[in-house]
């Protein structure tokens, strides 16, 4: 799909659809803008819109932040961290290795939205590289340990939920399970695979949890009060 970078918004994803009958703006599940617009449309027409409606945006963007806060030295996943780090110049999120770096201009704040933003990306990214790291070998072991199979692993950050189960055994894995404790890692990945033997929360589908994870009921207590926000 098409992209626009937008000095203030970052990343705007075009669609194009014969259903759009005009150009329309709205948040995606990431976080970014998503612009839809008709088949034959000018792409001119969403950065007219943008511009001319930039205060509308960013309204629209802060109501669908999630509403993390980011701290300094605060720890990301399971080995990354944040560091700000005062300047001058403009502002620039980046990482190297296993830091995630804030170059702060003095009028700025990690709470002001620019700024959050650029760091949930980084966030994000972080948590991603952590994921694959970790739990598809997880999985795997967990699967082989306990005699189950599942079909492949996917990875999501958008959802509301820390995993699912297809009907064809599929796996989705949210990034954002590298917050938890290992052991609440555990409780999700033995949860999904439960869900390739019973498609339900049955009985006989919490006594396949229990075989995996005789504390469950601690854990799925404790994963009541963590959000998969990032």
């Amino acid at each position: 799909m098409p992209i626009i970078n937008d000095e203030e918004f970052g990343k705007i994803t075009i669609r194009r659809s014969a259903k759009a009958s005009q150009v329309r703006l709205r948040v995606a599940p990431d976080g970014t803008l998503r612009a839809s617009l008709p088949l034959y449309a000018p792409t001119f027409l969403v950065k007219r819109l943008v511009k001319n409606n930039r205060q509308e945006l960013r309204q629209l963007l802060h109501q669908a932040t999630p509403q993390v806060s980011y701290e300094n030295g605060m720890q990301i996943g399971k080995s990354h961290s944040l560091l700000v780090s005062p300047t001058s110049g403009s502002l620039k999120v980046t990482t190297r290795g296993q830091h995630i770096t804030v170059a702060l201009p003095a009028q700025k704040t990690l709470q002001d939205d620019d700024v959050s933003r650029q760091v949930r990306d980084a966030v994000i990214a972080a948590l991603r590289v952590e994921a694959k790291s970790y739990l598809p070998k997880r999985l795997a072991f967990l699967a082989h340990k306990l005699g189950m199979h599942y079909d492949k692993v996917r990875f999501s950050h958008a959802s509301g939920r820390w995993g699912s189960c297809s009907s064809n055994g599929t796996i989705s894995l949210n990034i954002a399970l590298m917050k938890l404790p290992f052991e609440l890692i555990d409780y999700v990945i033995i949860h999904e695979l439960a869900h390739t033997r019973e498609m339900n929360h049955s009985q006989s589908f919490w006594d396949i949890v229990a075989i995996g994870d005789p504390e469950y009921r601690a854990h799925r207590r404790t994963l009541k009060s963590e959000t998969p926000t990032i």
